[in-house]
């Protein structure tokens, strides 16, 4: 099951890829950050974001994606940047039939280091470990989208036994 994980963000906007498949030690397929210049006009931060976006998407076809849920935080021009990001993944990940997963911060850091009050250092120092990696992914954004790709591979198996039990 490859899962791409985004980590939305206007100025930073991780990307990671992950084969997920149940039964299967995870792996690393795709990780980068898309990042966009903050002087630069929004609707053109946003196409730059959706064209890197689109080609991850098209470039390794996953199964599933998953975005982190946009939750509340102090600075609301921070979080209307997350949340209209947010929107270009689920709107890539409808034009093309691939279903969504959308994960708080607090289950991600549960799923991948046991404790949804992990910090930062310690979600990268899991990830790491979790997919073998040499060196760790840098920045803390890349760790986070490889983090929800992981916590939505993982608990996709979970949900389909789930439904059909019902």
């Amino acid at each position: 099951m490859i899962v791409l994980g985004v980590d939305p963000g206007l100025t930073r906007c991780g990307v990671g890829v992950v084969d997920a498949s149940p039964g299967q030690q995870p792996r690393l397929v795709h990780v980068a950050v898309i990042r966009t210049p903050a002087d630069d006009p929004l609707e053109r931060r946003l196409l730059a974001i959706d064209t890197a976006l689109s080609d991850v998407v098209d470039g390794f076809t996953p199964d599933a994606i998953a975005v982190e849920r946009v939750f509340s935080q102090h600075n609301l021009r921070s979080v209307m940047g997350t949340a209209q990001v947010a929107g270009l993944v689920l709107l890539a990940a409808a034009r093309r039939g691939i279903p969504v997963g959308m994960h708080t911060p607090t289950e991600v850091k549960a799923a991948v280091t046991g404790s949804g009050r992990a910090d930062k250092a310690q979600v990268t120092t899991m990830v790491t470990k979790l997919l073998r990696l040499d060196t760790r992914p840098h920045p803390a954004d890349a760790a986070d989208a490889l983090a929800l790709a992981l916590c939505h591979g993982w608990q996709a198996p979970m949900r389909a036994r789930l439904a059909a039990a019902l």
